[in-house]
């Protein structure tokens, strides 16, 4: 069964102005499109078609780059969209704040350091916030890698993350990485965010 483009759960323009509706109509329907039918074309009658989006990343470093690249660019973009949602930001309630506050001291303290991870990411890539041995840690990966990954640095399971690729925010941004990363903080759907924690803790 080929991979398809997951529909956007909101309307293209419904996170703006934090992320503009150019922006997402291009990263979504361009872009992520594209990571979509590279990767079909890579799987095509290799012994890894049929897998899941998540049996192929958990290998990713013993496949063809072709397919590490535009299944990393899948799981990531697929994953990023539900980090987002219109009407969101303000702060995590319930378990996560919790974890929050015992692994980074304060929320704005947690922000910092992730929003950090994301500007010093160099060229393009990811910052996460992770579930590593039951413990809350911020990490960064290069390209369409991801925590969940055996070439990941540092490996656990996501329950945040932002993509710092150009094509994420330089519409609107041009080079100021640092505003595009503030701006998330919008749009963080901390209700989807706090499902993924609290799945993963289990």
């Amino acid at each position: 069964m080929a991979f398809t483009l997951p529909a956007l759960p909101y309307a293209h323009d419904a996170l703006e102005p934090s992320i503009d509706t150019l922006t997402m109509q291009i990263h979504h329907g361009k872009h992520h499109q594209a990571y979509v039918d590279n990767l079909n074309k890579a799987l095509a009658g290799t012994p890894n078609e049929g897998k899941t989006i998540e049996e192929i990343v958990v290998i990713a470093g013993t496949l063809p780059p072709a397919i590490r690249n535009n299944g990393g660019g899948h799981w990531n973009h697929s994953f990023f969209w539900e980090t987002l949602a219109p009407n969101a930001g303000g702060t995590p309630t319930g378990a996560l704040a919790d974890a929050i506050n015992a692994a980074f001291g304060t929320f704005e303290a947690f922000k910092e350091k992730f929003s950090a991870a994301g500007v010093g990411r160099f060229g393009s890539g990811w910052a996460w916030l992770i579930l590593k041995d039951g413990k809350l840690e911020i990490s960064s990966t290069p390209n369409q890698d991801n925590p969940l990954m055996d070439v990941a640095e540092i490996k656990g399971k996501p329950v945040l993350g932002v993509d710092v690729w150009e094509h994420a925010y330089y519409l609107k941004y041009q080079n100021k990485r640092p505003d595009y990363l503030a701006a998330f903080w919008n749009v963080v759907n901390w209700p989807k965010a706090t499902e993924r924690y609290e799945a993963a803790i289990k």
